[in-house]
């Protein structure tokens, strides 16, 4: 009881530093776009709503799992504006759509890919990768509840059109990423906790036949992470896990047909809090759906459901 009522305090001096430097931030938004300010500047945005939305509560929120322990997280969804580069930030609502969107206040129009994670199990990101158009690999991280830093991984990331962090492939508990070449080669870096990557390993050719390729967490109910990848004729395909590095994912399994009516999917993780990972797909009109996931192998999500209108204006990241 009393680790709990000191956490609690922690975590309200927490919520007010935070709120503090969000209210500073707001009066001198990164318009010019500082990646390094802005980066930080999106991580406490992050921590604020959780602060706000779960607070000391959340250590006895229904969720999957116990806090330290939960297997698919709940991330925000990214909204970079087109014409602007203004970062916007979609938290979700707990019942399969997300809050209004939150203005972030700065100039995100650097970052070509970003891979939240969740190495500590809580539910919520605590550290992102994110990759400069440029070709830079950088790892946003909390050093303390009230401190973050952002360091270098490498460099050379333009050579890849797609990368994603689906969650933990190889079975050793951290995130890890997947990134697909110019040539359709799909490679796997294997994640450490302080945002380090180990040396690429080749899965394989011809995902150039994908147009998109999601994922956060199980989908099929085995524990191990998997994805799902749409081709250019709209046909789904899911990739179950395998938890081996040397060969991540079982062949192919098809699961739909139809999803090249959509020119974004992708997945923040849980939307609902049934510890389910589900999917987020943009028509190309604009027009935002939810696939919940359901658990099933052959058919692992339920029907669409529209959650939002107008969402052509941005880049998803």
């Amino acid at each position: 009881m009393k680790f709990i009522k000191r956490r609690a305090y922690q975590r309200a001096l927490a919520a007010t530093a935070i709120t503090a430097v969000m209210a500073t931030a707001a009066s001198t938004a990164v318009a010019a776009g500082n990646p390094t300010d802005a980066k930080a500047q999106r991580a406490q945005a992050e921590a604020q709503a959780q602060h706000r939305t779960h607070g000391p509560a959340r250590l006895a929120a229904p969720r999957a799992a116990a806090p330290g322990q939960v297997a698919t997280p709940t991330f925000s969804m990214s909204a970079v504006d087109k014409r602007t580069g203004n970062l916007y930030l979609y938290f979700p609502d707990g019942q399969g759509g997300f809050d209004s969107r939150y203005d972030v206040g700065v100039n995100f129009d650097f970052a070509a890919f970003q891979a939240p994670v969740d190495n500590d199990k809580d539910g919520y990101s605590e550290s992102t990768w994110h990759i400069e158009k440029e070709g830079r690999l950088t790892y946003t991280y909390h050093v303390s509840e009230f401190e973050l830093d952002t360091k270098t991984i490498g460099g050379g990331w333009q050579i890849y059109d797609k990368v994603l962090s689906p969650g933990n492939l190889a079975g050793a508990g951290e995130a890890d990423m997947i990134a697909r070449d110019k040539a359709g080669v799909l490679w796997l870096y294997l994640g450490y906790p302080d945002g380090r990557v180990a040396p690429r390993i080749k899965i394989g050719g011809g995902w150039d036949a994908y147009t998109e390729i999601a994922g956060q967490g199980d989908l099929n109910g085995d524990g191990k992470t998997d994805i799902v990848a749409a081709d250019k004729a709209g046909v789904l395909w899911l990739y179950t896990g395998t938890g081996n590095y040397n060969a991540p994912f079982k062949p192919r399994t098809k699961i739909g047909a139809g999803w090249n009516a959509y020119d974004r999917i992708l997945s923040v993780g849980d939307l609902n809090r049934d510890g389910r990972t589900d999917l987020v797909a943009r028509a190309k009109n604009g027009d935002l759906y939810r696939y919940f996931g359901n658990g099933r192998s052959g058919d692992p999500f339920d029907a669409r459901v529209k959650i939002g209108w107008g969402y052509n204006i941005y880049n998803l990241l």
